[in-house]
């Protein structure tokens, strides 16, 4: 998704949010993220001029005044930023990739099923629905290399074990991580 995002060439305008529709984005990401209730008040104050900053290809960031914190594409669930994920790496889901995975999902690749199951990787023990916001982990480090979207459950990726079982929507060095507001 900002495999090519440029500030410069990507972004179209920016507004303030009001206070009503601030409220709303922070319900949203209450019910989309139920981990994140207790840090709210830290990520995004009440009195905190919030701003969404519309991009090409339907992006929306949403920033306060020196951090982007979440984005989301059309109507789609709001993402958190991997820089917040560093700090609150509770918020998502955590899957890990194999060793072999990690060149490949930092270059903007989805990940695949195999690199889920094998050796070295981890899949959570209960089921992990599709369509659900993931932190992506790789074997023997401790932050999250991306975040990705489930395209099947986590119970069919351990017995299909073929195809793309994760959309990589945001991963280390891409256009959002270097972006400068």
């Amino acid at each position: 998704m900002f495999k090519k995002f440029e500030a410069k060439e990507s972004i179209v305008g920016t507004n303030q949010i009001k206070n009503s529709v601030q409220r709303s984005i922070r319900t949203k990401l209450i019910d989309t993220y139920p981990n994140i209730e207790e840090y709210i008040n830290d990520i995004l104050p009440k009195k905190v001029n919030l701003k969404v900053v519309k991009c090409q290809d339907h992006i929306e960031l949403i920033s306060t005044d020196d951090e982007i914190l979440f984005f989301k594409k059309r109507d789609g669930p709001f993402y958190p930023t991997l820089r917040l994920l560093h700090m609150y790496p509770n918020m998502l889901p955590k899957v890990q990739v194999d060793k072999g995975a990690i060149k490949f999902v930092l270059s903007g690749a989805h990940i695949m099923c195999p690199g889920l199951t094998s050796p070295g990787a981890d899949l959570p023990e209960d089921c992990l629905p599709s369509d659900t916001p993931v932190s992506v982990h790789a074997e023997g480090k401790i932050n999250a290399l991306a975040i990705g979207h489930m395209k099947m459950s986590s119970d069919d990726i351990k017995s299909i074990n073929k195809g793309v079982g994760i959309d990589n929507v945001h991963y280390l060095n891409d256009g959002l991580w270097r972006i400068d507001l």
